[in-house]
């Protein structure tokens, strides 16, 4: 009841339009109601006592009812699915912006596909279900209780029969019911699988072509495929059974009341107008039951999909203080003693970060350097707030990163990574993401520090020049430029650079370093970087090894004292 409960709040911001539909969803139903009852009286009265008057008279009134409920029937169908469609897009809405904020754990830990498929596919079931379920449940109750107060007048006994045998297909239609729900919930759950598996296919196509792997991705893709058909067709078969079920419930039902009926007429209980008007509204009591079965797949895909959007929507939102601080977080940034691990679904802990402790002076630049794996990458996640630390403390400017909103954070960072992300649309859209409040003249200028302006200046389109999915159009060193025109463009006193330079070539990369060293000026500036090259005039260079900080100093000190970074020195400039 909770989750039903639940559902029914989506449709508060939409009641008059729903109060509409059930008006009309009940109007027609009343419309249903008078024909057999016209029909009795025809065959009772009218025609028998030669009333032609009345004859015309109540066909014309049934022709009206019927013009009505056209009308109605338009309502319904097309304000209905609005109301569905409504209720879709705010839900959709509201688990867009809560899986905007949910914290990177949980990107680690759910496949880009999984989620698009609760987003897209889940709520189009419960779109459907938002619109249909409502309606015909309540359409098919009152047309239910409409017939059997018909089947009352006309003969008690006949309807007290009906009463009795309706109960044993509630059962039926509830135990069966239980069923299907389990089947469909692992059915929704394949198909979230196989949308992973399409994305990430999808998104790997150059590597698998690169690699002639088309035959892996096949076999991966038939694996996943086989669970979904073999989910669906548990689900299905959960569904024919309870279709199979109900149908035979609804046969024996028009038999009963044929028998029931016949006998009652037979022996002079009730007239043949009576008879007749009885089995109109047997079929009028089983058309809402058929609609009900039917239902009951809707039911059970849309309610298994708000299950699915519940579940993400419950879950945690990233850290955020209860009564953030305000703070210029332009400072010193201060590590003190600092811990950290990651985490998988199970809540068990891979120690990461084991104490660690440095400052980066105000406008200084400090640099991480060590094998693949040390944390390096870690330490600068830490900084923005991407992941929550574990133990001790970090500092910017004397205020602790977690009593301010991430924010405020983030809006004093910027960070320039090794794996840049373009968005789809074009240059000028990718330099000011973030910055929309900025000017075209500052966006340029942004553009010209990154060395890209001259590059987009002689494209046909220049600044509107469309980039690809990924930014797939440009090369390796003109993503890395409008990444750090876009750095530039935020202008924030802390930067993160993080292997910035290391998938390019060697000419791109002197290229890509005097637009990081402009970039870098007046700000606290941290550094990731396997190539020692591009740290040695870093103010103060760290060498973290599994997770622990085993040397520091500047590259004269470090090269001195003949530790990790200085074989490392050796070992890439052979010295």
């Amino acid at each position: 009841m909770k989750l039903v409960r639940r559902f029914f709040s989506y449709y508060k911001p939409h009641k008059r339009l729903f109060l509409l539909d059930l008006v009309c969803s009940f109007t027609i139903s009343v419309c249903n109601m008078f024909y057999p009852m016209i029909a009795r009286n025809i065959m009772n009265d009218y025609v028998p006592n030669q009333n032609l008057r009345l004859l015309i008279v109540w066909a014309i009134v049934l022709a009206a009812i019927y013009a009505v409920k056209s009308v109605l029937t338009y309502i319904v169908g097309y304000w209905g699915h609005v109301l569905g469609v409504r209720i879709q897009g705010d839900m959709r809405r509201a688990l867009f912006r809560h899986i905007e904020t949910m914290p990177f754990s949980f990107f680690d830990e759910h496949k880009t596909g999984s989620v698009m498929s609760r987003i897209i596919n889940d709520l189009f079931e419960v779109s459907e279900l938002a619109h249909h379920g409502p309606e015909d449940v309540f359409n098919s109750c009152i047309s239910i209780l409409g017939a059997l107060v018909m089947l009352c007048l006309i003969n008690p006994w006949l309807a007290l029969i009906v009463l009795v045998y309706i109960p044993f297909m509630l059962f039926f239609a509830i135990k069966a019911r239980g069923r299907m729900n389990k089947a469909f919930e692992e059915s929704r759950k394949k198909i979230a699988e196989i949308n992973a598996e399409i994305e990430s296919s999808v998104s790997g196509v150059r590597i698998t072509k690169a690699y002639n792997a088309l035959d892996t991705e096949e076999k991966k893709f038939d694996v996943v495929n086989g669970r979904f058909k073999k989910a669906r067709s548990d689900s299905y078969r959960a569904m024919g059974m309870f279709q199979g079920g109900m149908s035979a419930f609804n046969d024996f039902l028009y038999l009963l009341a044929l028998v029931a009926g016949g006998l009652l007429f037979y022996f002079r209980v009730i007239n043949g107008p009576d008879f007749t008007a009885f089995i109109l509204y047997i079929t009028m009591l089983l058309t809402p039951l058929r609609t009900l079965v039917t239902l009951f797949e809707q039911i059970q895909d849309g309610l298994t999909g708000f299950r699915r959007f519940c579940e993400l929507m419950d879950m945690p939102s990233e850290y955020q203080p209860e009564h953030p601080v305000e703070a210029d977080m332009d400072g010193d940034i201060v590590f003190d003693d600092v811990t950290f691990g990651y985490r998988n679904r199970e809540g068990d802990s891979t120690d990461v970060l084991k104490g660690i402790s440095f400052t980066v002076k105000k406008g200084e630049t400090v640099a991480l350097v060590g094998s693949s794996g040390g944390g390096k990458t870690t330490i600068c996640h830490l900084l923005p707030r991407f992941y929550l630390r574990d133990g001790g403390k970090i500092t910017i400017g004397g205020t602790d990163i977690n009593d301010v909103s991430s924010e405020t954070l983030r809006s004093k960072i910027a960070v320039v990574a090794q794996d840049v992300f373009l968005f789809a649309g074009s240059i000028r859209d990718n330099i000011m993401y973030g910055s929309p409040d900025k000017s075209e003249a500052e966006m340029i200028l942004a553009a010209k520090r990154a060395n890209i302006h001259d590059y987009v200046m002689s494209l046909p389109d220049g600044y509107d020049t469309e980039v690809g999915e990924r930014g797939v159009k440009l090369s390796g060193g003109q993503k890395q430029r409008i990444s750090i025109a876009r750095a530039f463009l935020k202008n924030p006193p802390v930067l993160i650079l993080d292997e910035a330079t290391s998938a390019l070539d060697n000419m791109t990369e002197m290229q890509i370093q005097s637009s990081l060293s402009e970039l870098s000026k007046g700000r606290t500036t941290l550094v990731v970087a396997h190539r020692l090259s591009t740290v040695k005039n870093a103010d103060e260079i760290l060498v973290v090894t599994d997770g622990v900080i085993t040397e520091r100093g500047t590259h004269e000190q470090l090269v001195e004292s003949g530790g990790l970074y200085a074989e490392l020195y050796r070992y890439q400039f052979r010295e």
